[in-house]
């Protein structure tokens, strides 16, 4: 099991936190709109939607981008996720 967002998952919401013990925990986005896609980023560094995470020590900044399938329509989500 990976860690548990807080709060709950809303569209509304863009800021989250998790916290894990493991050194690497999977991550997978699902957008709401099939249409949508998802780039997952940790740091500077472009990560597979569904592809385990290697985590630091501490706290560590993982951003959810969603693009519409518009194209235009963007949102960003950014969990801080921190590794004990």
């Amino acid at each position: 099991d990976g860690p548990t967002l807080s709060p709950t998952c809303a569209s509304s919401t863009v800021t989250y936190t998790a916290a894990t013990t493991n050194a690497a925990d999977v991550v997978t986005a699902y957008p709401s709109d099939i249409n949508a896609t998802v780039q997952l980023m940790l740091g500077a560094k472009i990560i597979e939607n569904g592809s385990a995470v290697k985590w630091a020590d501490g706290s560590n900044t993982l951003k959810v981008n969603v693009v519409a399938e518009d194209g235009t329509t963007k949102k960003t989500y950014t969990i801080t996720v921190t590794k004990s």
